[in-house]
Parts: structure tokens; C-alpha cells; sequence
């Protein structure tokens, strides 16, 4: 097995022009040694139905088996009224299901956002949180990552032009790999206990 640790990148966003996917992109770029940040576009995941399920469709087959082949998360989200969108959380709710087959399930997990406003995305991070009690899923705490007034802080190819976010950014990454192998350690050694 390769030491090189996998990190899954999600957008938030369906945008075109998203500067939370243009937030993803510069993350890629910024991965630091030993790491890689793939992507996975959750455009095209249905709608959650439970009664679908146990049937789902190869988008979600796709996106829980991306998971899995991941070692940590890292999930890009814009704020849309004082929550997620609707199409990020829908896709954690495909994900997660059925019960007990959760892809989700002890990742460690990032969280980065953008937006116009005063704040940042915040309150959609907040939100996020919240989910990843029940997915019991692993969150780096700081730095926290909040792109504030993003029109002013990229250039008109989508580029991050601002220092600080830039530093934030690949120290957030930092600690989501130390977290990762921290905890890989950990469970590593609990199976040598067991055995």
C-alpha cells in the first residue's frame, strides 16, 4: 500500500463560475507532500428517495465508492439561506445510505468556504457540522476557512489572488493530513491488539 495519502475534494456548488470549485482547485495545488486532492462533481446525483435506496443509481455507486477509496474529505460549500445547498446535502444523504452502509462513516474530514458576503460561509459550515455528529465522521476544527467578499479575492480566470486564504488554505490541508495519519495510526494499531 502507498504512504501517499488520497484526499477526496467536493464542491458545494453547481456554479459554472463557482468561487467555491475555484477554492477546490487552488486546495489541489496546495496539497502538501505525500497528499493528493482528486475531485468528484456531484452534479447528476438524484434526488434521495428512500424507497430507492437499495437500488441506487451508478452516479451514487460512483460517488460512495470514491469515498471509500479516499482516505480523507475535503468539502468546498457555499451558503445559501444561513445552510448548505441542497444539492451538497442531498449528496451526503445519498452517501449515507442505506443505514449502516454509510461511505461517510470515520472519514476525516475539511471544510473551506467562499462567498460575497460578510461572513464568509460560515453559517454553512456551522451547519455541516451538525451532520458530522450522525455520519461520525471527523472534522479538523482550525484553521477555519472562511473566504469572505470572494469577488475581490480572485482574478477573472477564477485564480486566488489573496495571500491570507492562500496560508490558510495549506495549513487547513496540514492538519487534515496529520489528523488522517494520526488516525490511521491509531486504527492500525488497534487491529494489532485485536490480533
Amino acid at each position: 500500500m502507498s504512504d501517499s495519502l488520497k484526499i477526496l475534494g467536493i464542491s458545494g456548488s453547481l456554479r459554472k463560475d463557482s468561487y467555491n470549485t475555484a477554492t477546490l482547485r487552488a486546495a489541489q495545488a496546495f496539497a502538501p507532500e505525500g497528499a493528493t486532492i482528486e475531485t468528484f462533481d456531484i452534479a447528476g446525483i438524484p434526488i434521495f428517495n428512500q424507497d430507492e435506496e437499495t437500488n441506487p443509481s451508478q452516479r451514487v455507486v460512483d460517488f460512495k465508492k470514491a469515498i471509500r477509496a479516499t482516505d480523507a474529505i475535503l468539502i468546498v460549500t457555499p451558503e445559501y439561506n444561513y445552510s448548505i445547498p441542497g444539492p451538497l446535502k442531498n449528496a451526503i444523504d445519498q452517501a449515507s445510505r442505506p443505514y449502516g452502509d454509510s461511505a461517510w462513516n470515520g472519514k476525516p474530514v475539511a471544510l473551506m468556504s467562499a462567498s460575497v458576503g460578510t461572513f464568509g460561509g460560515g453559517r454553512a459550515q456551522y451547519h455541516l457540522r451538525q451532520s458530522f455528529v450522525f455520519l461520525n465522521m471527523i472534522a479538523v476544527i482550525q484553521p477555519e476557512v472562511m473566504i469572505s467578499a470572494a469577488q475581490t479575492r480572485f482574478d477573472a480566470k477564477g485564480n486566488l489572488t489573496d495571500e491570507m486564504s492562500k496560508t490558510l488554505i495549506k495549513q487547513l490541508l496540514q492538519n487534515l493530513v496529520t489528523l488522517t495519519k494520526t488516525l490511521k495510526g491509531e486504527r492500525a494499531e488497534k487491529k494489532e491488539k485485536v490480533a
